[in-house]
């Protein structure tokens, strides 16, 4: 198995730069693992291949406003995007900006003072605010959308879940994007059921694997929490007899994180801490039964992900499939359900 299996042509016109409004009128490419047929739908539609019992396992992680515009004590312009809050003070952070290194400081304007504690791989440093930033967060930070995405987002809440509300993401659960509060009512009261899961989604999720051989790639660890409560709606779904279904490539990792805790077949664990997952063809799925979720880069953890759980060339049929049929692709973009 090679990196370079998983790439894909994808025309740049097929990259989604806004949203569809609303929500719930983007596409829906519907795919039966071991089948070579791929349906066309809408996603408001999407209830049609669920049976009642059914349980759709979304990520309630919240995106906050990471990307921090700040000027160096010459007038320099940095760039901070932070990663992962380490204490109150103390983020992991993406650094723009030359020589920010240890001791380099930066000031953010309404905000606190930035200095560079530890410098870390490439652009990766650890810096400490001279106060804590939750406070003026949505004052001096901005949406950090994809460097992909070039349209200035007018709705900052439009890279937001409508379900979002445990604060700590770097990134949005893509997937999660196509529901809205009219289409989760309609769903519930088909007896479809909701459970709720956290995985604070980290930048690297994203980022190309670089090696040749993509089993030796290093995946960063992101936090994820498994409640009892949903490790107990998840395993009854199971007894029952009905699909656990996860929104999003997050909730497949964090599910299968919670099955390995557990340490016996077809159950959850109730986990709260890092993880690691990284899931490639071959892998053996024990909780995730369907999925839903978004088109993804090429040669990315992500697009390995599917492809472990429908078959690397049922994807990348799929995929060609897509770009023919005009599907928009990434964050913005159309959705896709593996049955």
């Amino acid at each position: 198995m090679q990196t370079s299996d998983f790439h894909y042509d994808l025309p740049p016109e097929r990259i989604a730069q806004t949203p569809i409004e609303p929500r719930h009128n983007s596409r829906l490419m519907v795919m039966r693992r071991g089948s070579s047929a791929f349906g066309d739908d809408i996603f408001k539609n999407v209830g049609d291949y669920l049976n009642p019992g059914d349980l759709l396992v979304i990520n309630q992680t919240r995106v906050i406003p990471a990307r921090i515009y700040a000027h160096k004590p010459s007038g320099g312009k940095v760039e901070l995007l932070l990663l992962k809050r380490l204490e109150a003070d103390t983020w992991e952070v993406l650094v723009g900006g030359k020589k920010m290194m240890t001791g380099a400081q930066a000031f953010i304007e309404g905000g606190p003072t930035a200095e560079v504690t530890e410098v870390l791989e490439g652009s990766h440093r650890i810096v400490k605010f001279s106060s804590p930033l939750e406070n003026v967060l949505p004052s001096v930070g901005e949406m950090p959308l994809p460097p992909y995405i070039h349209e200035k987002l007018k709705n900052p809440e439009r890279y937001q879940t409508v379900y979002a509300s445990q604060t700590g993401s770097a990134a949005a659960p893509t997937a999660g994007l196509h529901f809205t509060p009219e289409l989760m009512h309609e769903l519930e009261g088909k007896g479809v059921r909701f459970a709720r899961v956290t995985l604070h989604v980290g930048l690297d999720t994203f980022a190309p694997v670089t090696e040749d051989d993509p089993s030796t790639h290093q995946i960063h660890s992101e936090w994820c929490e498994v409640t009892p409560e949903t490790t107990e709606l998840v395993n009854e779904t199971h007894k029952r007899g009905n699909r656990v279904v996860a929104v999003g490539t997050t909730s497949v990792r964090t599910l299968e994180s919670a099955a390995a805790a557990s340490g016996k077949p077809r159950t959850a664990a109730p986990i709260s801490g890092p993880t690691k997952l990284f899931i490639l063809p071959g892998y053996q799925f024990q909780l995730v039964d369907a999925m839903i979720t978004n088109f993804h880069l090429p040669e990315s953890t992500l697009i390995m992900l599917v492809s472990g759980f429908a078959g690397r060339e049922t994807i990348l049929s799929a995929y060609a499939e897509a770009v023919k049929r005009q599907y928009r692709f990434y964050s913005f973009g159309d959705a896709m359900l593996i049955l």
